[in-house]
């Protein structure tokens, strides 16, 4: 889905950052060549063995240095306050416990840290959300664990993220992902 706009997004969701950051759910490292100059390190967090060895490779490539970490992001293995930024690329949907996942990268963030999100999200009314909900009864066994009507913008706010900004839009590359199809993609604060 890269060249269908994802690499785009992935431009759009690493903009502007700097500092020491963790991504959550790196996967195959697919944000890794998007991350800008002023990264001083990214600790890439990925439980997935086979995901996390590609990850590995990718961050031969990446800009600033990467440190993929064998570990769940519900129990992050780091200090608390140890990050400036705190990057999730379409992870939210699919972790088993999404608040304690935001609480970790709350814990982990530093004061005033960001919290960059790209993520599909739960459709605001209507069929579509209805169909999610009924859906989320076989999608997560389909799609690895990905639920597709997960509030995700609310679950940020309750974890105590301020949210500065956010884009909502409909990215529907196929018609299998129709389901999956409200995105947002911004930014919160952690006070």
């Amino acid at each position: 889905m890269e060249p269908l706009g994802v690499a785009e997004h992935r431009r759009e969701l690493l903009d502007g950052i700097s500092g020491r950051v963790i991504e959550i759910g790196a996967g195959t490292g697919a944000n890794f060549p998007h991350y800008p100059e002023g990264v001083r390190e990214i600790v890439a967090v990925e439980p997935e063995p086979y995901l996390r060895a590609r990850a590995a490779t990718a961050a031969t490539d990446a800009i600033a240095p990467v440190r993929v970490v064998d570990a769940v992001a519900d129990e992050l293995p780091f200090e608390d306050a140890s990050f400036d930024v705190a990057v999730s690329s379409l992870v939210l949907c699919s972790v088993a416990d999404q608040r304690a996942v935001l609480a970790e990268l709350h814990r982990v963030l530093r004061p005033g840290g960001e919290l960059h999100f790209y993520e599909h999200v739960r459709a605001e009314a209507g069929r579509l959300a209805s169909a999610q909900r009924a859906l989320d009864v076989v999608w997560p066994y389909l799609g690895g664990g990905c639920h597709a009507s997960r509030d995700t913008l609310q679950a940020i706010a309750d974890a105590g993220f301020a949210i500065e900004h956010v884009r909502h839009f409909v990215f529907r590359p196929c018609l299998l992902a129709a389901p999956t199809a409200p995105h947002v993609l911004g930014v919160a604060r952690r006070p």
